[in-house]
């Protein structure tokens, strides 16, 4: 295809934004190596970041004006919102310690991103710093810890885990 790099444009976007397209990305390389068909699911993960649409850049010299969006100076996420960081872990107790940034609650449906692989769980119980079980983390400026079903986590694994919740 005469394509011998990709650039992802990050400078003004969030490391989320980075981490999750930079993760996209790689399963389609991935696939596309072993031969395997392109996955349109992967599109639909990159929809779910907040986007003001996507273009095919500087590969063709002259994109038509349809590929710009100029109705939404902003952009809007569809499906998930970015709530936190990842900044503890108890592997005895299988507990993440998250550095919230937006709001979420108990009974949202949540998506761990770790750089081995995503784990997706219906968050069951929340406490704040002193142990205390919350209905919600309020938003940013809060630290709760949170149980993560399943396996252990290595715990090298979990430097630069994310945390997302599902929208609607």
């Amino acid at each position: 295809m005469g394509v011998t790099s990709l650039k992802i444009e990050g400078r003004t976007k969030s490391h989320y934004y980075v981490a999750r397209t930079a993760q996209v990305y790689r399963r389609a390389i991935d696939d596309a190596v072993a031969g395997r068909p392109f996955d349109m699911r992967l599109m639909d993960e990159l929809d779910n970041l907040a986007n003001r649409g996507y273009t095919e850049g500087f590969y063709r010299r002259h994109v038509h004006d349809e590929y710009q969006n100029y109705e939404r100076g902003n952009s809007v996420g569809v499906h998930q919102q970015f709530v936190g960081e990842v900044i503890g872990y108890d592997p005895d107790r299988g507990v993440l310690e998250i550095d919230v940034k937006n709001r979420f609650e108990v009974g949202d449906g949540m998506e761990l991103m770790l750089p081995g692989g995503n784990r997706r769980f219906v968050l069951e119980h929340i406490e704040n710093r002193r142990g205390e079980s919350v209905g919600a983390a309020p938003g940013s400026g809060h630290v709760v810890r949170i149980p993560v079903p399943g396996e252990a986590i290595a715990p090298e694994r979990i430097e630069f885990a994310l945390l997302m919740r599902d929208l609607g």
